[in-house]
């Protein structure tokens, strides 16, 4: 019998039975509540707005200390998310909390992909986690919980409307973390026009289909603030760490020339409401929301995406050692086929180069061909042209033997006519020659 089967008949044929003294079980919300105070809580924040807004500031504001960090410039090439963890105690109750900032959001000129990082270091967090639930040896209990439990978006108090920028990274964040948009030094607009931008967000949050996170109202013991604070959404806020002598006490305000802006004065700015609904009442609500909505739904994608799947065609439930044979059974296939794609093409690009080179082969004889005929004829043609050569050397040392011979015969016979001559004078002094 199926799990499922015997779940149901237990729930159908369960009884209410008295009892007939104290038993203790009454104790497991104590149980619960000191062994959660033993362990600690964690609670992850996101804070996403343009630079120059207060995101730090307000941090600081809202948990009463001086977080570490370094001021961002509007240099920034793209936008960079920065994470940093603290640990805080208050009374006996640990808080591990992870502040991560959009570094540059909104400084670029081409601001079409600012989204794109935040979205993938949300997504990064949900697969860590995922990761760490898929293991056969799971920690859980000690595992840090880096998901984004909240996320607080700024928006810039223009008092006009919701820059394009806000409506598309919101609308990409809606359905991976809970938002919670807040007016950024609200100071800086009138009354009026604060009341006149909070309907206007509204508005266009609703228009563009923008869902942001509500207060559960599924709570008695806190239905009517929950209900009365969804109703002041966006929270126009004021952050300072700056204390001041107001009467006589010290309270958190910034002072202008005009006047003196109190943070924690409920006619001056939503800064009371924000902490109350954030940190007082709801975070452990932010928690579970983030884990049972935002992260079920990304496990969900990811695991159908892997081919897991609660029923089959027939409406029946799954077995999961069957689910993964047959996982198994369609990557191997898949494998074999791209194995036997990848040989086929081998041999294909083998052949293909072997015409290559064959024909690469006959073109290098046919050059070679040519190039020894052409050897040849010019061989030839110098063979003929020293033939000629020798045959006019040879023409030449005969003309020159020839004319040797000439010029040696006329020597002589000029040669014994001198001789005669001077034989002449010997024998005849009286001649003169002129």
């Amino acid at each position: 019998m199926a799990a499922t089967d015997i779940a149901r008949q237990v729930g159908e044929g369960c009884r209410t039975v008295p009892l007939a003294g104290h038993v203790g079980f009454d104790s497991l919300p104590d149980q619960l509540v000191n062994k959660s105070v033993s362990e600690g809580f964690c609670f992850n924040i996101l804070c996403v707005g343009e630079t120059g807004l207060g995101k730090s500031t307000l941090m600081d504001t809202l948990f009463n200390t001086k977080f570490e960090g370094e001021p961002a410039t509007h240099t920034q090439p793209g936008v960079q998310l920065r994470s940093n963890t603290y640990d805080l105690q208050e009374s006996n109750v640990g808080l591990k909390l992870t502040i991560v900032s959009t570094v540059g959001f909104g400084d670029q000129i081409n601001k079409e992909d600012s989204y794109k990082p935040i979205v993938e270091f949300i997504d990064a967090q949900f697969e860590a986690y995922l990761q760490e639930e898929l293991k056969i040896r799971r920690v859980l209990h000690t595992y840090h919980d880096s998901r984004i439990h909240a996320c607080l978006y700024f928006i810039a108090p223009t008092g006009h409307s919701l820059k394009s920028l806000d409506l598309v990274t919101m609308k990409k964040l809606d359905s991976k973390v809970n938002i919670i948009p807040i007016i950024a030094k609200s100071d800086a607009i009138s009354k009026s026009e604060l009341t006149k931008f909070k309907i206007k967000i509204t508005s266009e949050l609703v228009s563009n289909g923008v869902q942001i996170y509500q207060f559960p109202t599924d709570d008695e013991s806190v239905a009517e603030i929950n209900g009365t604070m969804n109703a002041h959404l966006p929270f126009a806020v004021i952050g300072s760490t700056e204390e001041l002598k107001i009467g006589n006490k010290m309270m958190k305000a910034r002072q202008y020339p005009w006047g003196t802006v109190q943070v924690e004065n409920e006619a001056h700015c939503d800064f009371v409401k924000l902490r109350e609904m954030l940190i007082r009442v709801n975070m452990e609500d932010l928690r579970e929301q983030t884990h049972s909505r935002h992260y079920e739904l990304y496990r969900r994608c990811k695991l159908e995406e892997m081919g897991f799947k609660d029923t089959d065609p027939d409406s029946k439930p799954f077995s999961l050692q069957e689910t993964y044979e047959a996982k198994r059974n369609e990557f191997l296939g898949e494998l074999q086929k791209k194995e036997e794609e990848m040989r086929q093409m081998f041999v294909q690009r083998v052949k293909e180069k072997e015409a290559e080179l064959k024909e690469a082969e006959k073109e290098l004889h046919e050059k070679f061909d040519r190039l020894k005929k052409l050897h040849q004829d010019e061989k030839k043609k110098l063979e003929d042209k020293k033939k000629s050569l020798d045959d006019e050397v040879n023409a030449f040392k005969q003309r020159k033997t020839a004319a040797e011979l000439l010029q040696s015969q006329g020597s002589q016979a000029g040669g014994s006519q001198t001789l005669k001559r001077d034989k002449e004078k010997k024998n005849n002094p009286w001649l003169c020659t002129e």
